[in-house]
């Protein structure tokens, strides 16, 4: 058996081909398939679970045949979907995790996180997040009508763009003194998250950190078996 890690897919209608090569990752044979964690940004921008969209439709019917298989699906929000709430999750038969989750496989303890709240160095974005995550800001969003959420989530777009263009690259990376201390707060010696779109494994004093590939030219997915830990890339077409 083994339990599957993906994040960073960023689904949305304009990237079609994006959509279609999840779709068939999700209904390739899963037998040998325990579980699968998608760490958070699974969608561009996720406007409420009442989205209308064929491609959200599509997903969450993908994802629910795939539960119903016996595989479990385990969701962390990200940065471009922190509005997936209880009806998505019931949808899909998924289970919502917290912003960060131990897991414990095949003799493996590891923290998954999407890693945007690592990125301590960001203080404009961090200000944001901690802005977008209190509870009554997010009830006010998700009760706005429809047309003004997707207008909210395009505009979303457009501004983080043109925010990350000038950035330095740095500042959009992880603060090491952010991981050593969430690393020893769980008290893990491995670390795997999404969000930079920089796939890689660091060796650090604690243990190491391994970054998830984004879905973009290429899909990304790490395996966890009795082998180990093992990340492979696929050619998007």
């Amino acid at each position: 058996m083994s339990v599957l890690f993906v994040s960073d897919i960023h689904l949305s209608p304009e990237r079609p081909a994006i959509v279609r090569a999840f779709l068939d990752f999700l209904s390739q044979p899963h037998t040998e398939t325990e579980a699968l964690y998608i760490l958070g940004d699974l969608f561009e921008a996720w406007i409420g679970d009442d989205d209308p969209s064929e491609m959200a439709l599509n997903v969450k019917n993908a994802l629910k045949a795939l539960s119903e298989k016996g595989v479990k699906l385990y969701v962390q929000r990200g940065n471009r979907d922190f509005t997936l709430g209880k009806n998505f999750a019931s949808q899909t038969g998924a289970q919502l995790l917290d912003d960060e989750h131990v897991i414990d496989y095949f003799g493996l303890t590891a923290l998954v996180m999407h890693g945007d709240s690592l990125c301590t160095d960001d203080l404009e974005y961090q200000k944001f997040r901690r802005k977008s995550r209190h509870p009554i800001y997010l009830w006010c969003l998700i009760h706005l009508p429809l047309k003004i959420r997707q207008n909210i989530a395009s505009n979303w777009r457009r501004q983080s763009a043109a925010a990350n263009s000038n950035k330095a690259s740095e500042i959009m990376d992880v603060n090491s003194q952010a991981v050593i201390e969430v690393m020893s707060k769980h008290n893990v010696s491995t670390l795997i998250h999404g969000h930079t779109h920089r796939p890689d494994t660091h060796h650090i004093d604690i243990g190491r950190r391994i970054v998830l590939g984004d879905w973009d030219q290429k899909g990304w997915c790490l395996t966890l078996n009795e082998q180990g830990l093992n990340q492979t890339s696929f050619t998007i077409v």
